[in-house]
């Protein structure tokens, strides 16, 4: 079994990832491990201006801190009314509030915009690095549009805003191997499954 890092402290994120693993390579292929089983790994300021940069940033630096291939994504929420953003700001758009606050804020910006302007995409990129340097970098997107109220209690993020193109559940309101087929995750990280399955 090949050990895999994913340069997250989001557990959820690590369910997601394992779940899509198994799913693309089969089940005991892949060991994956986070953040949380490296109790002294440092903050890595993601200052990338795009999603891929900050994948990159994060993918490079888990292979440099801890000698593992690694993988790291960076994905968020863009909102046509608001020109793309929240963005690679996605998870701090309140300023640090978490979740809920970064959706209310999102739901106050775009209160007074019609529906049929509410489009949007969920955004992910994910990067493999490899020691000795080697780094693949894929897209997923999911498009849909802004619900003006949060429907689902699953996921997480923004998750309970987001109807995507269709569908009539939210992506709250789906059971995890649902979303993970539409995803924007679920599409990024079954690409880099064939490369993974091929390089490790």
């Amino acid at each position: 079994m090949s050990r895999l890092l994913l340069a997250t402290g989001n557990a959820k994120k690590l369910v997601e990832l394992q779940r899509i693993l198994d799913a693309a390579l089969g089940t005991g292929r892949i060991e994956l491990v986070g953040l949380g089983d490296f109790p002294d790994y440092p903050e890595v300021p993601e200052t990338g201006l795009s999603f891929g940069e900050n994948a990159l940033i994060k993918a490079r630096a888990g292979v440099a801190r801890t000698g593992l291939p690694t993988v790291a994504d960076d994905s968020g929420l863009a909102v046509d009314a608001l020109n793309g953003m929240p963005g690679v700001f996605s998870a701090r758009w309140s300023g640090g509030g978490g979740d809920q606050a970064n959706l209310d804020l999102v739901l106050a910006q775009i209160s007074d915009v019609p529906d049929e302007h509410r489009g949007g995409a969920f955004v992910c990129a994910a990067a493999l690095v490899l020691p000795g340097g080697m780094e693949h970098l894929v897209e997923g997107r999911q498009r849909g549009r802004i619900l003006r109220a949060g429907r689902g209690t699953g996921g997480f993020g923004y998750d309970p805003i987001f109807l995507g193109e269709g569908q009539d559940r939210t992506n709250a309101e789906l059971g995890a191997g649902e979303k993970d087929a539409i995803s924007h995750r679920g599409k990024a990280f079954r690409d880099l499954a064939k490369v993974i399955a091929q390089k490790l």
